[in-house]
């Protein structure tokens, strides 16, 4: 078995774990006053004169208001000229202004009141005859502004909000490096605790309890723990599984740090691997290496899904999503959403810019057997693209060594 699989324990690895050194500095209000010049500069070219974001990572974004969506309405109001008002319930009050990274007025509504009605106002008072809306808004509150609002012109904000949120600054790229690397070490150190007979629920726990350890936002943001068959399935099984020799282990996993989001899958054999699972993970390995080479800025995000399955075409798989084969996309955008816009499938014909970032997983299902997945991300530069982790070495070590 190689070096880097079991031999270790939950409580060994975990001992050795602190807080990130030097970690990266948060977003600070200069660059979000940055990122509202370029909203207005977008909502222009689309005929807006106002911008709605509701709660989510997009209010997160512009805000730094790190809320989920719930049945009350908590957003953002930016005119195209103006200073941005936010819409809040009183008795919530309290906690926006801790978290309010911007300056911005504060409108307020009581829990009888209505808030779209308190929009229509806040829009009456800037003068706004057309709104462009949040694409992630729930739709109770778009059908509320849009009864509240009946003489507005309401359009689609996605070509605002994609357009500022999918090109990443150096702070942004600096926080996605940290995530990244932690899941990175949290993945080295679950494989160090493999055993004959654990449980995914086991590696689970522990992979969380890592991430929290390091200094995640809140853990693991997410972890999918997959062996032998259940790893042909590109999400899992449900219930619980127990290692055996010669099973693929599929570990799929990310955290959040200051909202921004790791994704990292590793896929490694507990005991010997099989000729076939050899022959897979090299046919996957070069797919993944060849969309990585064929970035370039100005390519088109589809361009590169074409090139991951050229490689496995060559090698028998497929054509298109048919098993054995590769069933999804090539890539997702990530940043504060873990899937955000472009994409790498085909369709988007979106170019690659510098800034952009994408994971690579050109996964691999041999269904009822065994899949083959290896996700790394990448951000777009001036001249191709460049790792923020480095891929998986080989089958056999799945890390490289760090002496």
């Amino acid at each position: 078995m190689a070096r880097s699989i079991g031999g270790s324990s939950a409580e060994a690895e975990l001992a050795e774990l602190a807080p990130w050194p030097n970690p990266a500095p948060p977003i600070g209000r200069e660059e979000r006053a940055e990122r509202a010049a370029k909203a207005r500069t977008l909502m222009g070219e689309i005929g807006a004169e106002a911008l709605i974001v509701g709660a989510g990572p997009s209010l997160r974004y512009f805000a730094g208001v790190g809320w989920n969506a719930t049945e009350r309405l908590v957003a953002m109001v930016l005119p195209r000229t103006g200073e941005p008002v936010m819409l809040c319930p009183r008795f919530e009050l309290g906690s926006l202004q801790a978290s309010l990274g911007i300056e911005a007025e504060i409108a307020l509504w009581e829990e009888h009141e209505s808030p779209y009605a308190l929009a229509a106002q806040v829009l009456g008072e800037m003068g706004a005859a057309s709104l462009a809306i949040d694409p992630a808004l729930p739709f109770f509150a778009f059908d509320g502004l849009r009864a509240a609002t009946p003489d507005m012109t309401l359009v689609n904000g996605a070509p605002v909000i994609d357009g500022c949120r999918m090109i990443k600054s150096p702070a942004e790229l600096a926080l996605m490096s940290q995530a990244k690397a932690m899941t990175l070490e949290v993945h080295r150190r679950a494989a160090r605790i493999l055993s004959d007979g654990i449980t995914t629920t086991e590696v689970r726990r522990f992979i969380d309890q890592a991430h929290r350890a390091l200094g995640a936002d809140d853990g693991s943001s997410f972890c999918a723990v997959q062996f032998g068959v259940a790893s042909a399935y590109p999400h899992g099984l449900p219930g619980e599984q127990r290692l055996a020799a010669g099973d693929i282990v599929l570990i799929d996993t990310g955290c959040k740090v200051q909202g921004y989001n790791s994704d990292i899958t590793r896929t490694y054999v507990f005991g010997e691997p099989s000729p076939e699972q050899r022959r897979v993970w090299d046919v996957e390995h070069r797919a993944q290496a060849a969309a990585f080479a064929a970035v370039k800025p100005g390519v088109a995000c589809e361009d590169i899904d074409a090139v991951a399955r050229a490689v496995l075409a060559a090698a028998g798989f497929g054509p298109d999503y048919e098993l054995p084969g590769l069933p999804h996309r090539t890539g997702h955008g990530i940043g504060l959403s873990i899937h955000e816009a472009p994409y790498l499938v085909r369709g988007d014909k979106t170019p690659l810019q510098p800034g952009m970032c994408f994971s690579d997983e050109p996964m691999i299902v041999i269904p009822d057997r065994f899949g083959i997945r290896l996700e790394d991300h990448f951000h777009v530069t001036e001249t191709g693209a460049a790792w923020f982790t480095e891929p998986q070495p080989s089958l056999d070590e799945p890390f490289a060594d760090r002496n």
